[in-house]
């Protein structure tokens, strides 16, 4: 398996989800619990101080993920060969960290046109967790490999655990869990040195720094980890060939939103006025990929369903009519 190429270590994280470790002594050391010198006096400050300050640190988060970036993209291409060959993208996450990956993955199906199984999530908590804190899950390491077991990882899949402290014991057990049982796991976290890397393949790290509010995390790390999960998903998904050119090709028109979205998208991406637009998507089947191809390629629906079959949906090969490649 891959292991991570990270070079910034601080400290040397345990190997073992059952270590036991001093939680206090562990807090003192991540630069996501430190007291920020930026927010002093934070609640004296009036609301357009507080708002400066924390747009001044928001403006670090991009500088700490671009550190991280080639890790992200050899997690992209993973993702990326586990759905092309039926594999599945399997988010853990607690508190903070898995309502982002929740996000994530249910805006997948909208976009890019995803079978609702191949991107998941586990939350902490279970789905409930989402709008109520139930945050006394996340110190379980039992209720971890209980629910990423249930959800039977094989080789076929790519299991990403989110802990913006690292330490979270529901995530590094379900990462654990995986590996285990031979699926690619990666690790997104805000803290160097920690159980979630080494329970992982790879470790993404964007190292923020202190929050404005010490510990809450939700804010510069929050966004981080945000950014980090748009670029993976967003980049297997165009690695899959569901974007051409810079457009949303494989958009699902399930609403008059999508639906003027997929028309404007086929206007753009083939020079062509609205009537034509909507009559090549009427044709296709209501499909944007299926007019698309048929447009560039100059054939009909049938051929045009092959090649996208053959391309194993990527819209720029099924044109081509060549075979993807990853």
């Amino acid at each position: 398996m891959a292991t991570s190429t990270m070079t910034h270590e601080t400290e040397t994280a345990p190997t073992s989800t059952s270590e036991k470790i001093d939680p206090v002594s562990v807090l003192q050391q991540l630069t996501t619990e430190s007291l920020n010198e930026s927010s002093q006096g934070f609640d004296t400050k009036s609301a357009l101080e507080i708002a400066r300050i924390i747009n001044h640190e928001d403006s670090k988060v991009a500088a700490a993920v671009k550190k991280a970036l080639p890790e992200i993209a050899q997690v992209i291409d993973k993702v990326a060969r586990a759905l092309r060959d039926g594999g599945r993208l399997i988010y853990v996450g607690a508190g903070s960290s898995g309502r982002i990956a929740a996000l994530d993955a249910s805006e997948c199906p909208p976009t890019y046109s995803t079978a609702p199984g191949q991107i998941q999530y586990i939350m902490a908590g279970g789905p409930k967790a989402l709008a109520s804190a139930v945050e006394v899950n996340e110190d379980s390491e039992e209720l971890g490999q209980r629910d990423i077991a249930r959800r039977r990882p094989t080789r076929k899949d790519v299991v990403i655990g989110l802990s913006a402290s690292g330490r979270t014991p529901y995530v590094v057990a379900a990462t654990a869990y995986a590996r285990a049982r031979g699926a690619f796991t990666a690790a997104v976290t805000c803290n160097y040195g920690t159980p979630i890397a080494a329970a992982a393949d790879i470790a993404i790290v964007a190292e923020v720094g202190p929050e404005v509010v010490s510990g809450s995390t939700r804010l510069k790390a929050g966004s981080a980890q945000k950014m980090i999960l748009n670029m993976i998903t967003t980049g297997a998904m165009t690695r899959l060939g569901y974007v051409y050119e810079n457009l949303m090709v494989n958009v699902h028109m399930q609403n008059s939103k999508l639906v003027e979205r997929g028309i404007r998208i086929l206007m753009r991406a083939c020079d062509i006025d609205r009537a034509t637009a909507v009559e090549t998507i009427k044709s296709a089947g209501r499909s944007v990929p299926v007019a698309l191809v048929m447009l560039k390629a100059g054939v009909d629906k049938p051929e045009a369903v092959r090649r996208l079959a053959k391309s194993d949906g990527n819209v720029r090969l099924a044109i081509e009519d060549t075979v993807l490649e990853l």
